[in-house]
């Protein structure tokens, strides 16, 4: 007997979308009122269209469909999550195809994924060419994919009496952290986003009192707190030049990838809830040990000019690339080959699960560490019986079983997406190192799309491959995939 399809309530899910369109015509209208400050007319009537046309899709989809029912099963959760990834990309884009700079179809999609998946990888030859508007809305795009555009969702959903918030939160949040700091789920969300909101703003503050003017402030605290990447001038941070700006910005950043949870534990003043975290300890270790090797390479090349180069640089880059944010202060392709072995790695393991950064993150890999050391010791005791523990709990098979697929699944995308590359004759090292790049959200570059280059130089092909990657990446891999799986369609 042949199986039927599943019914899923597409209704509820559209005008769900629908509503969310809404909210992003509204963030539209920050760039279109920076446009109105710097009078840049051409640009302000591309916003203007563009949040129009938004505005309008999103009604009509509110408006214009009734649901069958306001409830949402995991299935649902799947194909929402990734559909609104998708239509905030789609509508997203608009401002680059209509601005004067415009950008073509291919470009402008992967300009609009990369920002909202905090990737930061461009195709932009040279961002001081762009307007104010333009440059806002690359990193307040950044800035709402942060923090999760589903988790901002969460926060508002009961506002439209729909059910479902747990079955989206799994679907973002994918298999290893789940903390709930308050007992509902949409107050989980607008506490995280207090959160998030308290930190852009004190940055927005340290960054103003410095050298930066508010405009290039707030931008790079969108694109730092979100671990985004995304820079106002084309030698990123180092265009300012001041140990203040690269001190500040790399706090924040290290913020970006510490778990939300912990910041908000330790700001109710549970300071002690950080260091008694196996994870947050592990991301302080990884940090050291990285600059140490760091240190040494750049020293035995003769790259230690002055105090920032063996102390400032060295730790910004570690950081900007373990938490995926992409913000650089120097060429750090000068610093040898076996500094960027180090930053593949760093890429790899990402920050801490409950953050905006990307990559496999810190807790999969002590999940992985730790059932390793068990199994070794089983090979010598096979009777023993072991369990992996993490932060004093015992971790459910379940869940160490679900991160050993991932991680497999992980490291196979990335082989599969740089073997794809080569085919558009792009070179070996630099193609896998953009492929693990956008799968990891960081957006740094090698070769060919290393420092002072970009993604332009990627055939159009290439570039909706490296598209697919970031919001892979971005939604840890199960939440996509398992909609091309044809059991999720079947009852």
């Amino acid at each position: 007997m042949a199986s039927r399809r599943f019914d899923i309530n597409y209704p509820m899910l559209l005008r769900v979308i629908g509503w969310l369109l809404m909210i992003e015509a509204g963030f539209l209208l920050v760039p279109l009122a920076t446009c109105a400050v710097y009078g840049e007319l051409h640009d302000l009537e591309a916003f203007g269209i563009s949040a129009a046309v938004t505005a309008a899709a999103g009604m009509a989809m509110t408006f214009g469909i009734r649901p069958r029912r306001p409830d949402m099963a995991k299935r649902e959760g799947f194909l929402l999550t990734a559909s609104v990834w998708l239509f905030f990309t789609i509508f997203g884009m608009l401002p680059f195809m209509l601005c004067s700079t415009p950008m073509s179809l291919s470009d402008a999609f992967f300009e609009a994924m990369s920002g909202f998946t905090t990737t930061g990888a461009s195709v932009v030859v040279s961002v001081e060419e762009l307007s104010h508007g333009v440059l806002m809305w690359r990193c307040l795009m950044q800035w709402i994919g942060g923090m999760g555009i589903i988790l901002f969702t969460l926060a508002v959903i009961p506002m439209l009496n729909y059910s479902g918030g747990m079955q989206m939160f799994n679907a973002e949040v994918t298999g290893i952290t789940h903390d709930k700091i308050r007992p509902r789920i949409s107050q989980t969300a607008k506490w995280l986003w207090g959160v998030y909101f308290a930190l852009t703003a004190l940055l927005t503050i340290l960054l103003w009192i410095g050298p930066m003017d508010f405009f290039d402030s707030l931008c790079h605290a969108f694109s730092s707190i979100s671990t985004g990447g995304y820079s106002t001038r084309d030698d990123s941070v180092g265009a300012w030049d001041s140990p203040y700006v690269t001190a500040v910005i790399t706090v924040f950043m290290f913020l970006g990838g510490v778990n939300f949870a912990l910041i908000f534990k330790a700001a109710q003043g549970n300071v002690r809830s950080l260091w008694r975290n196996d994870v947050f300890r592990a991301y302080i270790h990884i940090i050291i040990i990285a600059y140490i090797f760091f240190l040494v390479a750049i020293v035995r090349r003769g790259l230690a000019t002055d105090i920032a180069s063996v102390t400032l640089d060295p730790l910004f880059q570690i950081i900007s690339t373990i938490t995926s944010t992409g913000l650089t202060v120097s060429n750090f392709e000068e610093w040898g080959t076996f500094v960027l072995a180090l930053l593949f790695m760093l890429m790899f393991f990402g920050a801490c699960a409950g953050s905006t950064s990307g990559g496999a993150k810190i807790d999969r890999l002590i999940y992985l560490f730790k059932n390793t050391r068990n199994e070794l010791y089983r090979c010598l005791h096979p009777s023993a019986i072991m369990s992996v523990r993490v932060n004093g709990k015992v971790v459910p098979t379940d869940i160490v079983n679900k991160v050993i697929a991932f991680l497999c699944l992980y490291v196979m995308i990335i082989m599969i997406g740089g073997i794809v590359l080569t085919a558009f004759q792009i070179p070996l090292v630099d193609a896998f190192f953009s492929s693990f790049s956008c799968i990891s959200n960081t957006g740094l570059g090698s070769g060919v799309t290393g420092y002072g280059e970009n993604y332009v130089a990627i055939p159009d092909v290439g570039k909706w491959v490296l598209s697919l990657l970031m919001l892979i990446g971005r939604l840890e891999l199960f939440t996509v995939l398992i909609l091309f799986t044809p059991g999720f369609w079947r009852k």
